[in-house]
């Protein structure tokens, strides 16, 4: 790959800041991903980073049959997109249980399911499907140690067992979700994911013992290079398709590669040390702190000082060559944020930008 794969020819014809995909880039990640699993039927990527039915498409050209997402606009952009099995990995609770239900009806052509770890939630689920005549597939979502959403292990054979007791809900498996395993020293990485694994395992049996025949859909981004070589296993990774700084950094392991970056300018010199960019809170995630929010390619000298809703400060020295106007290739950190944060990506093929993506599913709501 050339070292300024990212540099665009006809660049001055774009205004910034823009998010910017290079669709031969994202064309080697899917293909990546599928490579390291092996089989394809046991690829279920989220939909969370790009949010797009264009990339959607190029995953279902691809083989890919199997989906995953976090709101009812991801699901529907996904059903529009011709996706054929969806997992909404949220547990709907309120009036997203009638959403939910809604979705289901309106587009039979996709197999829906969700999760829930809780007795209330799987009764309301299966209230509303019953008043819809209609029959939910459900994943328990186990907590492994997230700590964020679901089931200890061993509450999960009480619940499937009532699941199972409800005409109006079908359990299809576990979903097991370790992303609080991020060391960056890989070796480590992957003893405490497989220690993680080992309750889940356990649990596995014993399901089986009473029975039951789960499938299993497990990790994200910085376990997939684990979980994809476990037999039986469904990986559902997200940001391997677009990458990030985060992950080039903290999962070297993985052979993805940038795809998709955020252009800006230089829009002010204030003093002979400081510049200010086109980048702010709008246009590029602000969760971390202020060094680890962009990595400029082609000027990774920066030293940022100041971001607002609209401007970054960046330090710079003294006799810099930098002016107005001058043209910053920014890769995020945290890509899946980012591109919430565009209604379209700008599409780049031959080092020109020739079209756009959508980025359909940053809205809350398509029609349900």
């Amino acid at each position: 790959m050339n070292d300024n794969w990212y540099e665009i020819k006809n660049i001055e014809k774009i205004d910034s800041p823009a998010l910017v995909v290079y669709k031969d880039r994202v064309i080697r990640n899917i293909n990546t991903a599928i490579a390291m699993v092996g089989d394809v039927a046991r690829l279920r990527p989220h939909v969370k980073t790009h949010k797009s039915p264009d990339v959607t498409k190029l995953m279902i050209d691809a083989g890919i049959t199997k989906f995953k997402c976090a709101t009812i606009a991801e699901a529907e952009m996904l059903a529009l997109s011709g996706a054929p099995d969806v997992l909404l990995a949220y547990q709907p609770v309120g009036p997203k249980s009638e959403r939910f239900i809604s979705l289901v009806k309106k587009y039979p052509g996709t197999n829906f399911s969700c999760l829930a770890d809780n007795s209330s939630s799987v009764k309301e689920i299966s209230g509303a499907a019953e008043k819809n005549d209609t029959i939910v597939p459900v994943y328990i979502d186990v907590n492994v140690g997230m700590n964020r959403t679901g089931i200890p292990p061993a509450g999960v054979m009480d619940l499937y067992k009532e699941c199972g007791s409800l005409k109006n809900i079908i359990v299809k498996g576990l979903h097991v979700y370790d992303g609080h395993l991020r060391n960056a020293d890989f070796k480590l990485r992957r003893e405490e994911c497989n220690k993680t694994f080992e309750q889940v395992t356990v649990l596995i049996e014993k399901l089986k013992k009473n029975g039951f025949d789960p499938i299993v859909i497990a990790g994200g981004s910085p376990t997939f290079s684990i979980h994809c070589n476990r037999k039986n296993v469904e990986c559902s990774p997200g940001t391997f398709v677009y990458w990030d700084r985060s992950y080039q950094v903290n999962c070297v392991e993985q052979d993805f590669i940038p795809a998709a970056i955020v252009m800006a300018r230089v829009i002010s010199l204030p003093s002979e040390n400081r510049m200010c960019i086109d980048l702010g809170h709008k246009s590029i995630a602000s969760e971390n702190d202020l060094q680890s929010r962009v990595y400029f390619l082609n000027a990774p000298e920066l030293k940022f000082v100041g971001h607002s809703e609209e401007h970054l400060v960046a330090e710079v020295s003294r006799g810099h060559a930098f002016k107005p106007g001058d043209i910053l290739y920014g890769l995020p950190f945290h890509i899946c944020p980012t591109v919430a944060l565009y209604e379209r990506a700008l599409v780049v093929e031959n080092k020109n930008v020739n079209g756009e993506w959508k980025n359909t599913a940053r809205d809350r709501k398509l029609t349900i």
